[in-house]
């Protein structure tokens, strides 16, 4: 029987940064972080993008506007202190289309409400800054947008915990008895626990009578990468739809100067569904897909048309169209390789039939659920995470 004072279950970015702010907190505590691969970020925090947002894209009242403003700075500043690479290149968001103009003021909007820095530029300026950018009259320009690497940052983050705060690896949580975490190594006794299993936090939550209005609906994003790093300068979005939590295929600028194309957002059938048969969970087939179906049917938040439009992306051509239209000008041919798949873990309203647009923090026995730690959790998490503990405080005392 293992005991510790807190335990935090997953070595993502929002485990990692919980059980760093924990470990500021209290110095006399165990510090206890279960992780059930064999090393930290495996899954969708060291598979995202590694743009830091600067969060002009989320309505005024969430938690995604509260914290990416301030997540932004608190990683920029941890990169730069750290000594962890950081390309500082910012970022454009065109119109297409004179019908996208009034999508393009609202994102000024909200970016001006949320206290983001946000310049609302014309096709001139929007030459000068990104030369092979196109749009339709107006553009914005985001300067605090960055990209990092996030699996050096989750790394450097896990060695440099103080002595009191462990991790320990292969370690998956299989149940709860007797107020006592069973793993599939060991019986791990624990005063408070924090659960940031991301794709599987709403599982973990229900064996403390947490997250039981939520399923989680899993999003393949793909990238596809480009030969030539002097295509663009910074990265280049469109004008989203705001009525689904998705940013639509667009050009990002990596941390080494690289130049990519992505994310798709295709239904994906179990929680790893990596590659066609990657880590193959039958029982996780089964709900998916049978939720899927039913979504189909009834057509909820538009998936019937979401995911037809996400799985034409498979095709290469196709998914190369999607994002020509914001450039003047492209080579098809220079596209390579595809990158490292990641899965997004986006919670549904099983009632509501409706995804979940904001982060959902739970409360249960003696523990707080992290269920929906989408984008820009990874942008946010430093921030975030002093309000998870912060929020926790009156259960932990």
């Amino acid at each position: 029987m293992q005991e510790t004072d807190f335990l935090i279950v997953g070595a993502g970015i929002m485990g990692l940064s919980i059980a760093r702010e924990l470990g500021r907190r209290y110095s006399d505590c165990r510090i206890l972080v279960i992780e059930k691969e064999d090393r930290a970020a495996l899954h969708a925090s060291g598979r995202n993008s590694g743009v830091l947002h600067a969060g002009f894209y989320y309505d005024a009242d969430s938690l995604k506007a509260r914290f990416t403003v301030a997540g932004n700075q608190a990683l920029t500043d941890y990169c730069l202190t750290n000594g962890l690479p950081i390309n500082r290149c910012g970022k454009v968001v065109v119109a297409c289309e004179g019908d996208e103009l009034e999508g393009l003021y609202e994102l000024k909007r909200r970016g001006d409400r949320n206290g983001v820095k946000l310049e609302l530029i014309d096709a001139v300026e929007l030459g000068h800054l990104e030369p092979n950018a196109q749009t339709c009259e107006r553009a914005l320009f985001s300067p605090t947008t960055s990209t990092v690497n996030p699996k050096r940052v989750c790394q450097h983050i896990a060695a440099h915990f103080p002595p009191h705060v462990k991790i320990r690896f292969r370690r998956q949580m299989i149940g709860l008895k007797n107020d006592v975490v069973v793993t599939d190594q060991e019986k791990i006794r624990f005063k408070y626990l924090f659960n940031a299993a991301g794709v599987y936090a709403v599982k973990i939550a229900r064996f403390f009578d947490a997250g039981g209005a939520y399923e989680v609906l899993p999003f393949k994003g793909i990238y596809l990468a480009y030969e030539d790093h002097r295509l663009i300068r910074r990265h280049i979005y469109p004008v989203p739809n705001l009525k689904n939590p998705f940013l639509g295929v667009h050009f990002t600028k990596t941390v080494d100067q690289h130049v990519k194309i992505g994310p798709t957002a295709i239904p994906a059938m179990w929680f790893e569904n990596y590659a066609f048969s990657s880590r193959f969970a039958w029982d996780e087939f089964c709900s998916i897909v049978g939720m899927q179906a039913q979504l189909f049917w009834h057509n909820s938040f538009n998936f019937r048309s979401l995911a037809l439009e996400e799985i034409k992306k498979y095709h290469r051509p196709y998914f190369i169209g999607a994002a020509s239209r914001l450039v003047k000008h492209l080579d098809p041919g220079r596209f390579s390789t595809y990158l490292t798949p990641g899965i997004r873990a986006q919670l549904l309203h099983v009632q509501k039939r409706e995804l979940v647009m904001d982060f959902v923090v739970e409360h249960g026995p003696r523990s707080t659920h992290v269920l929906n730690s989408i984008s820009p959790a990874f942008t946010t998490a430093l921030a975030f995470a002093a309000h998870i503990v912060d929020a926790s405080g009156q259960e932990i005392a």
